[in-house]
Protein backbone atom coordinates (compact mmCIF):
# COMPACT_ATOMS: atom_id res chain seq x y z
CA UNK A 1 0.00 0.00 0.00
CA UNK A 2 0.98 3.52 -0.95
CA UNK A 3 -0.39 5.29 2.05
CA UNK A 4 0.66 3.79 5.49
CA UNK A 5 -2.50 2.78 7.09
CA UNK A 6 -3.90 1.24 11.11
CA UNK A 7 -5.32 -1.95 10.57
CA UNK A 8 -6.80 -4.19 12.54
CA UNK A 9 -6.93 -8.14 12.15
CA UNK A 10 -8.98 -10.35 14.47
CA UNK A 11 -7.44 -13.79 14.39
CA UNK A 12 -4.09 -12.36 13.44
CA UNK A 13 -2.23 -15.45 14.88
CA UNK A 14 -3.74 -17.86 12.54
CA UNK A 15 -2.61 -19.53 9.30
CA UNK A 16 -3.70 -16.64 7.29
CA UNK A 17 -3.98 -13.78 10.06
CA UNK A 18 -0.20 -13.88 10.48
CA UNK A 19 1.29 -13.83 7.13
CA UNK A 20 -1.24 -10.74 6.61
CA UNK A 21 0.35 -8.83 9.20
CA UNK A 22 3.65 -9.74 8.18
CA UNK A 23 2.82 -8.22 4.73
CA UNK A 24 0.82 -5.36 6.19
CA UNK A 25 4.05 -4.50 8.23
CA UNK A 26 6.50 -5.12 5.29
CA UNK A 27 4.38 -2.66 3.55
CA UNK A 28 4.86 0.25 6.37
CA UNK A 29 1.60 -0.39 7.88
CA UNK A 30 0.45 0.19 11.68
CA UNK A 31 -0.87 -3.21 12.96
CA UNK A 32 -3.40 -4.11 15.24
CA UNK A 33 -3.99 -8.14 16.29
CA UNK A 34 -7.02 -9.47 18.32
CA UNK A 35 -6.64 -13.46 19.04
CA UNK A 36 -8.04 -15.39 21.64
CA UNK A 37 -5.18 -18.14 20.43
CA UNK A 38 -8.48 -21.06 20.67
CA UNK A 39 -6.51 -22.09 16.69
CA UNK A 40 -3.67 -19.46 16.59
CA UNK A 41 -0.55 -19.60 17.56
CA UNK A 42 2.10 -17.15 19.39
CA UNK A 43 4.83 -18.68 17.01
CA UNK A 44 3.03 -17.53 13.95
CA UNK A 45 3.71 -13.73 14.77
CA UNK A 46 7.67 -14.18 16.19
CA UNK A 47 8.82 -11.97 13.62
CA UNK A 48 5.83 -9.47 13.89
CA UNK A 49 6.86 -8.88 17.22
CA UNK A 50 10.02 -6.91 17.11
CA UNK A 51 8.23 -4.43 15.18
CA UNK A 52 7.65 -1.11 17.21
CA UNK A 53 4.11 -0.96 14.68
CA UNK A 54 2.72 -4.04 15.83
CA UNK A 55 0.42 -4.38 18.52
CA UNK A 56 -0.81 -7.66 19.90
CA UNK A 57 -4.16 -8.80 22.62
CA UNK A 58 -5.25 -11.35 23.77
CA UNK A 59 -8.79 -11.44 24.02
CA UNK A 60 -12.12 -12.99 22.62
CA UNK A 61 -13.70 -10.79 19.73
CA UNK A 62 -17.36 -11.84 21.44
CA UNK A 63 -16.40 -9.73 24.64
CA UNK A 64 -15.38 -7.14 22.21
CA UNK A 65 -12.68 -4.69 20.60
CA UNK A 66 -10.26 -3.50 23.47
CA UNK A 67 -8.41 -1.27 21.36
CA UNK A 68 -9.29 2.76 21.53
CA UNK A 69 -7.49 3.49 18.08
CA UNK A 70 -8.76 5.14 15.15
CA UNK A 71 -8.89 2.48 12.47
CA UNK A 72 -8.73 2.52 8.53
CA UNK A 73 -9.21 -1.08 8.26
CA UNK A 74 -10.64 -3.95 10.25
CA UNK A 75 -9.86 -7.36 8.44
CA UNK A 76 -12.29 -9.95 10.20
CA UNK A 77 -10.76 -13.35 10.03
CA UNK A 78 -11.44 -14.55 13.65
CA UNK A 79 -13.06 -17.63 13.36
CA UNK A 80 -11.77 -21.50 13.61
CA UNK A 81 -11.77 -22.58 9.89
CA UNK A 82 -11.15 -26.52 9.71
CA UNK A 83 -13.39 -29.13 10.23
CA UNK A 84 -11.70 -30.34 12.83
CA UNK A 85 -11.41 -27.23 14.94
CA UNK A 86 -15.31 -25.94 14.14
CA UNK A 87 -16.42 -29.72 14.82
CA UNK A 88 -14.44 -29.21 18.17
CA UNK A 89 -16.41 -26.15 18.95
CA UNK A 90 -19.50 -25.65 17.01
CA UNK A 91 -21.12 -22.83 19.64
CA UNK A 92 -18.10 -20.69 19.69
CA UNK A 93 -17.74 -20.95 15.73
CA UNK A 94 -20.95 -19.76 15.20
CA UNK A 95 -20.72 -17.01 17.86
CA UNK A 96 -17.71 -15.38 16.22
CA UNK A 97 -19.26 -15.11 13.22
CA UNK A 98 -22.13 -13.89 14.65
CA UNK A 99 -22.12 -11.49 18.02
CA UNK A 100 -18.29 -11.47 16.91
CA UNK A 101 -18.80 -9.67 13.85
CA UNK A 102 -21.86 -7.81 14.96
CA UNK A 103 -19.60 -6.10 18.00
CA UNK A 104 -16.77 -5.64 15.03
CA UNK A 105 -19.24 -3.77 12.74
CA UNK A 106 -20.16 -2.09 15.91
CA UNK A 107 -16.93 -0.99 16.42
CA UNK A 108 -15.98 -0.12 12.76
CA UNK A 109 -19.16 2.34 12.56
CA UNK A 110 -18.02 4.27 15.38
CA UNK A 111 -14.39 4.47 14.55
CA UNK A 112 -15.64 5.29 10.75
CA UNK A 113 -13.02 1.97 9.78
CA UNK A 114 -14.04 0.20 6.49
CA UNK A 115 -14.10 -4.04 6.80
CA UNK A 116 -12.63 -6.44 5.06
CA UNK A 117 -14.79 -9.71 5.75
CA UNK A 118 -13.14 -13.28 5.14
CA UNK A 119 -15.68 -15.49 3.80
CA UNK A 120 -15.55 -18.33 2.78
CA UNK A 121 -16.22 -20.80 -0.18
CA UNK A 122 -18.28 -23.00 2.13
CA UNK A 123 -20.80 -20.32 1.42
CA UNK A 124 -21.96 -22.26 -1.81
CA UNK A 125 -21.95 -25.79 0.19
CA UNK A 126 -22.01 -28.49 -2.20
CA UNK A 127 -22.68 -26.49 -5.22
CA UNK A 128 -25.15 -26.76 -8.14
CA UNK A 129 -23.53 -24.67 -10.16
CA UNK A 130 -19.98 -24.96 -11.58
CA UNK A 131 -17.67 -22.74 -11.48
CA UNK A 132 -19.11 -20.90 -8.86
CA UNK A 133 -19.78 -17.33 -9.57
CA UNK A 134 -20.54 -14.92 -6.76
CA UNK A 135 -24.31 -14.45 -7.73
CA UNK A 136 -24.96 -18.01 -7.16
CA UNK A 137 -27.02 -18.80 -3.46
CA UNK A 138 -25.65 -22.07 -2.73
CA UNK A 139 -26.65 -25.24 -1.53
CA UNK A 140 -26.21 -25.73 2.15
CA UNK A 141 -27.56 -27.75 5.03
CA UNK A 142 -28.02 -25.97 7.84
CA UNK A 143 -28.57 -28.81 9.68
CA UNK A 144 -25.34 -30.40 10.46
CA UNK A 145 -21.74 -31.27 11.26
CA UNK A 146 -20.46 -28.19 8.62
CA UNK A 147 -23.49 -26.04 9.15
CA UNK A 148 -21.45 -24.00 12.56
CA UNK A 149 -19.07 -22.81 10.27
CA UNK A 150 -21.14 -22.46 6.81
CA UNK A 151 -24.40 -20.94 7.89
CA UNK A 152 -22.19 -18.70 10.57
CA UNK A 153 -20.29 -17.36 7.93
CA UNK A 154 -23.03 -17.13 5.63
CA UNK A 155 -25.32 -14.99 9.20
CA UNK A 156 -21.75 -12.82 8.59
CA UNK A 157 -22.19 -11.80 5.05
CA UNK A 158 -25.86 -11.02 5.72
CA UNK A 159 -24.69 -8.79 8.61
CA UNK A 160 -22.44 -7.00 6.55
CA UNK A 161 -24.95 -6.37 4.15
CA UNK A 162 -27.45 -5.12 6.98
CA UNK A 163 -25.12 -2.31 7.68
CA UNK A 164 -23.93 -1.34 4.56
CA UNK A 165 -27.80 -0.92 3.55
CA UNK A 166 -28.87 1.23 7.54
CA UNK A 167 -25.34 2.95 8.02
CA UNK A 168 -23.42 3.12 4.65
CA UNK A 169 -20.57 1.04 6.27
CA UNK A 170 -17.97 0.36 3.87
CA UNK A 171 -17.43 -3.63 3.46
CA UNK A 172 -15.75 -5.90 1.12
CA UNK A 173 -16.19 -9.59 1.32
CA UNK A 174 -13.64 -12.21 -0.04
CA UNK A 175 -15.04 -15.56 -0.41
CA UNK A 176 -11.68 -17.50 0.31
CA UNK A 177 -11.18 -20.76 -1.49
CA UNK A 178 -9.11 -23.46 -0.33
CA UNK A 179 -5.97 -21.83 0.37
CA UNK A 180 -2.69 -23.54 1.94
CA UNK A 181 1.19 -22.88 2.73
CA UNK A 182 3.58 -22.62 5.32
CA UNK A 183 2.17 -22.19 9.16
CA UNK A 184 -0.71 -24.91 8.43
CA UNK A 185 -1.48 -26.38 11.57
CA UNK A 186 -0.60 -30.45 11.10
CA UNK A 187 -3.72 -31.85 12.68
CA UNK A 188 -5.90 -29.18 10.90
CA UNK A 189 -7.79 -31.74 9.14
CA UNK A 190 -7.69 -30.47 5.63
CA UNK A 191 -6.64 -32.58 2.70
CA UNK A 192 -2.78 -31.10 1.91
CA UNK A 193 -1.96 -31.12 5.38
CA UNK A 194 -3.36 -34.52 5.92
CA UNK A 195 -1.46 -36.02 2.66
CA UNK A 196 1.51 -34.39 3.80
CA UNK A 197 1.59 -35.64 7.39
CA UNK A 198 0.88 -39.24 6.65
CA UNK A 199 3.35 -39.60 3.54
CA UNK A 200 5.74 -38.13 6.25
CA UNK A 201 5.16 -41.07 8.72
CA UNK A 202 5.07 -43.98 6.23
CA UNK A 203 1.29 -43.87 6.62
CA UNK A 204 -1.68 -44.91 4.02
CA UNK A 205 -2.93 -41.69 2.75
CA UNK A 206 -6.24 -41.21 3.93
CA UNK A 207 -9.00 -40.65 0.50
CA UNK A 208 -12.83 -40.05 1.24
CA UNK A 209 -15.51 -41.69 -1.23
CA UNK A 210 -13.49 -42.48 -4.77
CA UNK A 211 -11.20 -39.02 -4.67
CA UNK A 212 -13.13 -37.93 -7.61
CA UNK A 213 -14.52 -34.72 -5.88
CA UNK A 214 -12.41 -31.57 -6.97
CA UNK A 215 -10.90 -28.96 -5.00
CA UNK A 216 -8.85 -25.64 -6.21
CA UNK A 217 -5.80 -24.62 -4.21
CA UNK A 218 -4.54 -21.41 -3.79
CA UNK A 219 -1.11 -20.90 -2.45
CA UNK A 220 -0.81 -17.81 0.39
CA UNK A 221 0.90 -15.74 -1.63
CA UNK A 222 -1.90 -15.25 -3.95
CA UNK A 223 -4.53 -14.49 -1.22
CA UNK A 224 -2.30 -11.97 0.34
CA UNK A 225 -1.59 -9.46 -2.73
CA UNK A 226 -5.45 -9.98 -3.50
CA UNK A 227 -5.76 -8.69 0.02
CA UNK A 228 -3.67 -5.74 -0.11
CA UNK A 229 -5.04 -4.50 -3.98
CA UNK A 230 -8.21 -4.38 -1.75
CA UNK A 231 -6.74 -2.38 0.85
CA UNK A 232 -4.30 -0.03 -1.15
CA UNK A 233 -7.26 0.89 -3.52
CA UNK A 234 -9.93 0.88 -1.10
CA UNK A 235 -12.41 -1.68 -3.03
CA UNK A 236 -15.74 -2.12 -0.89
CA UNK A 237 -18.07 -3.45 -3.48
CA UNK A 238 -20.23 -6.33 -3.85
CA UNK A 239 -18.78 -10.07 -2.34
CA UNK A 240 -15.55 -11.32 -4.25
CA UNK A 241 -14.08 -14.76 -4.70
CA UNK A 242 -10.77 -15.47 -4.32
CA UNK A 243 -9.53 -18.63 -5.37
CA UNK A 244 -7.66 -20.21 -8.11
CA UNK A 245 -9.41 -21.75 -10.91
CA UNK A 246 -7.13 -24.44 -11.43
CA UNK A 247 -9.68 -27.76 -10.48
CA UNK A 248 -7.84 -30.95 -9.31
CA UNK A 249 -9.89 -34.17 -8.32
CA UNK A 250 -8.34 -35.22 -4.75
CA UNK A 251 -6.82 -38.54 -5.38
CA UNK A 252 -4.73 -36.54 -8.17
CA UNK A 253 -3.44 -34.29 -5.68
CA UNK A 254 -2.14 -37.41 -3.46
CA UNK A 255 -0.74 -38.82 -6.52
CA UNK A 256 1.28 -35.41 -6.99
CA UNK A 257 2.12 -35.17 -3.63
CA UNK A 258 3.88 -38.71 -2.99
CA UNK A 259 6.08 -37.76 -6.52
CA UNK A 260 6.75 -34.45 -5.09
CA UNK A 261 7.88 -36.49 -1.59
CA UNK A 262 9.35 -39.26 -3.76
CA UNK A 263 6.77 -41.27 -1.66
CA UNK A 264 5.18 -44.68 -2.38
CA UNK A 265 2.34 -44.77 0.06
CA UNK A 266 -0.09 -45.85 -0.91
CA UNK A 267 -4.11 -44.58 -0.72
CA UNK A 268 -6.94 -45.83 2.11
CA UNK A 269 -10.12 -45.05 0.85
CA UNK A 270 -12.87 -44.10 3.72
CA UNK A 271 -16.59 -43.73 3.58
CA UNK A 272 -17.19 -39.74 2.13
CA UNK A 273 -18.39 -37.47 5.19
CA UNK A 274 -22.04 -35.96 5.29
CA UNK A 275 -22.51 -32.57 3.05
CA UNK A 276 -18.56 -33.17 1.86
CA UNK A 277 -18.70 -31.20 -1.60
CA UNK A 278 -18.70 -32.82 -4.90
CA UNK A 279 -16.85 -30.24 -6.50
CA UNK A 280 -15.36 -27.14 -5.50
CA UNK A 281 -13.95 -24.12 -8.02
CA UNK A 282 -14.49 -20.57 -8.19
CA UNK A 283 -15.10 -18.13 -11.43
CA UNK A 284 -12.66 -15.38 -10.54
CA UNK A 285 -13.66 -13.05 -13.29
CA UNK A 286 -14.80 -10.23 -10.55
CA UNK A 287 -11.71 -10.29 -9.38
CA UNK A 288 -9.95 -9.93 -12.16
CA UNK A 289 -12.00 -6.60 -13.32
CA UNK A 290 -12.08 -5.20 -10.53
CA UNK A 291 -8.26 -5.92 -8.57
CA UNK A 292 -6.50 -6.89 -12.06
CA UNK A 293 -5.84 -10.19 -9.98
CA UNK A 294 -4.92 -13.75 -11.02
CA UNK A 295 -3.36 -16.50 -8.80
CA UNK A 296 0.68 -17.39 -10.15
CA UNK A 297 1.73 -19.97 -8.21
CA UNK A 298 0.65 -23.50 -9.56
CA UNK A 299 0.12 -26.00 -7.40
CA UNK A 300 2.84 -28.03 -7.82
CA UNK A 301 5.37 -24.73 -6.86
CA UNK A 302 3.11 -23.83 -4.17
CA UNK A 303 3.12 -27.65 -2.85
CA UNK A 304 7.00 -27.66 -2.78
CA UNK A 305 7.23 -24.44 -1.05
CA UNK A 306 4.96 -26.11 1.53
CA UNK A 307 7.08 -29.48 1.46
CA UNK A 308 10.27 -27.57 2.46
CA UNK A 309 9.03 -25.64 5.17
CA UNK A 310 7.21 -28.42 7.06
CA UNK A 311 10.12 -28.12 9.31
CA UNK A 312 9.10 -25.27 10.53
CA UNK A 313 5.35 -26.93 11.99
Amino acid sequence: MNVSKKVLVTGGAGFIGSHLCEALLSGGNEVYVLDNLSTGRMGNLETCMASPQFHFLEGDLCDGIPFNVSLDWICHLASPASPAAYRKDPIGTIQVNTEGTRLLLEYARHSNAKVLLASTSEVYGDPEEHPQKERYWGCVNPYGERSCYDEGKRCAEALCYAYTQKYGLRVQIIRIFNTYGPRMQASDGRVICNFLEQIYHGEALSIYGSGEQTRSFQYIDDLLEAILLILSKEICTSPMNIGNPEEYRIKDVAQIMCELTHSCSEFRYSPIPLDEPRRRCPDISFAQEVLGWRPKVSLKEGLLKVIRSRRSW
